[in-house]
C-alpha cells in the first residue's frame, strides 16, 4: 500500500461518526489502522473513544446526533451545513480514502459526491436494508466503493446488488465475555444484598429518555410491588443524560424505587443484571452477548412509527429477533408499550428459569457466529480500498 514509512506519514483518511456507537466502532478501526499505518492524518468528525487514537474531529460529533425522520426535521439546516462544509474540506484535501461509519442518513450522501470525485469511500457498517428501506441499495451502490457489514447474512444481500463487500465480525462479539461475571459487576456497582438485580437503558439520546424515560420507570414500580427487594441500575450515556433521567425521577416522584443511576458503565450494569428493561438498538444486541433475559421496547414520535412500521420487511425490531429469526425476547413498541405490560413481560423474563436456560444457549451461538477479529479484518479491508487507489 505505502512504500516506505515517508509515504506512510502522508496518508490522509477521513471519517464521520455521527453517534456514541460509531464512535466505539470508529475506535476499533482506528485501533487496526494505526498498527497498519501508524503515522496517518486521522480527522473528520467523530467522539471521546476516537480521538483517544489520534483521531482530529472538526465538529463535535453531538451536533450530529438525532434518531427519528421526523425529528431530524428541525436540525436539518444545520445538517446539511456541516455536510456541506465538510464535503468542500476533503475535496479540496483529497483524502486517500473516507470511511462513514453507520449514520447513513448524513454519510452516504457526503459518500456519493466524494466517490463523484474520485475519492474512494468505505461504509462501516452496513445500512439494514434488510429490516427496511431496502430501494437504498441503489444509493448504496453508487456512493460506497467498499461495504463493510457485521452480520454474517449481509453479506450476499450486498454481493448480489454488485457492492464490494467484507464481512468483519460484530466488535461487540470481541469487547465482551462469552461468561459473563456477575459478582465482580456488582462489586464494580456497588449492588449488595440478596435482591435480583434489573437494568434499565432507556436510551442515550436525549429524545429517547424522554419517549422511553417515563414508561421505564413506571413499569419499574410495579415490579417494586411484586417484589420489594428488586433492585434497579440505570446507566446514562452522558451526565447529561444522568441530570435530565434523575431529573424525571424526581418529577414523576420515582424516588422510592431508589434507582442506582451510573455514568456509563453500560456494560457492568447488563453484566451484573437478572434481566434488562432496554431501548431497541444495539444495546439490545449487547445484552444478548451478556446472555441475559430482556424486553426490548422503544417509541417514537407518532409520524415517524407510521412511516416505519410501513417501510418494515419482516416483524422483528430486536437485534437478537432479528438475527435469531424468532422472537426470542419481547418487543414492545409504540403504543404497545404501556407500564403494565412492559412490567408484566419484564415479571416473566425475572421468573421462567426454563427460559432463561434457553437464551443463554441460544446467545452464546449467537456470540461465537459474531466473533471475529474486527479492528485487523476492517483495517485491512481499508488498507486494500486504499491501495486500489495507488495501483
Amino acid at each position: 500500500m505505502a512504500s516506505s514509512a515517508d509515504d506512510a506519514r502522508q496518508l490522509a483518511i477521513a471519517l464521520v461518526a455521527g453517534e456514541s456507537s460509531g464512535d466505539v466502532l470508529g475506535a476499533r478501526l482506528l485501533a487496526g489502522l494505526r498498527q497498519r499505518v501508524p503515522d496517518a492524518r486521522l480527522y473528520g468528525i467523530g467522539g471521546q473513544q476516537m480521538m483517544q487514537h489520534g483521531f482530529v474531529s472538526d465538529e463535535p460529533m453531538d451536533r450530529l446526533t438525532v434518531r427519528g425522520l421526523f425529528e431530524v426535521i428541525p436540525k436539518y439546516r444545520e445538517l446539511k451545513g456541516i455536510q456541506n462544509a465538510l464535503r468542500d474540506k476533503l475535496l479540496r484535501e483529497r483524502p486517500d480514502v473516507f470511511v462513514g461509519i453507520d449514520y447513513p442518513g448524513f454519510n452516504l450522501g457526503l459518500e456519493e459526491q466524494l466517490r463523484r470525485a474520485g475519492i474512494p469511500t468505505v461504509h462501516y457498517i452496513g445500512p439494514q436494508i434488510w429490516a427496511w428501506r431496502g430501494g437504498r441499495i441503489k444509493k448504496i451502490k453508487r456512493a460506497v466503493s467498499h461495504m463493510l457489514v457485521i452480520f454474517p447474512f449481509e453479506e450476499a444481500i450486498y454481493r448480489q446488488a454488485g457492492v464490494p463487500v467484507t464481512y468483519v465480525g460484530h466488535p461487540l462479539a470481541e469487547v465482551i465475555p462469552m461468561t459473563p461475571d456477575v459478582p465482580a459487576a456488582r462489586a464494580r456497582l456497588g449492588l449488595v444484598g440478596p435482591g435480583r438485580v434489573v437494568a434499565i437503558l432507556p436510551g442515550s439520546r436525549m429524545s429517547e429518555l424522554k419517549l422511553n424515560g417515563d414508561g421505564f420507570l413506571a413499569a419499574a414500580r410495579l415490579l417494586r410491588q411484586r417484589d420489594p427487594q428488586l433492585q434497579f441500575v440505570a446507566p446514562m450515556a452522558g451526565e447529561r443524560q444522568l441530570q435530565a433521567f434523575a431529573q424525571q425521577i424526581a418529577q414523576g416522584r420515582y424516588d422510592d424505587l431508589d434507582i442506582k443511576l451510573v455514568p456509563g458503565q453500560s456494560h457492568s450494569a447488563m453484566e451484573a443484571a437478572d434481566a434488562v428493561l432496554v431501548a431497541s438498538g444495539t444495546a439490545s444486541l449487547e445484552v444478548a452477548l451478556y446472555k441475559k433475559p430482556m424486553v426490548i421496547s422503544y417509541k417514537v414520535m407518532w409520524a415517524s412509527y407510521q412511516i416505519m412500521r410501513h417501510m418494515a420487511y419482516q416483524p422483528w425490531v430486536g437485534l437478537p429477533n432479528i438475527l435469531a429469526r424468532e422472537f426470542l425476547v419481547p418487543e414492545l413498541l409504540q403504543h404497545d408499550a404501556t407500564p403494565q405490560a412492559l412490567a408484566d413481560a419484564m415479571w416473566h423474563q425475572l421468573e421462567d428459569h426454563g427460559h432463561q436456560q434457553l437464551l443463554v444457549r441460544r446467545f452464546t451461538e449467537m456470540h461465537h457466529a459474531l466473533l471475529r477479529d474486527s479492528s485487523r479484518e476492517a483495517a485491512a479491508a481499508v488498507a486494500e480500498v486504499i491501495g486500489r487507489r495507488a495501483r
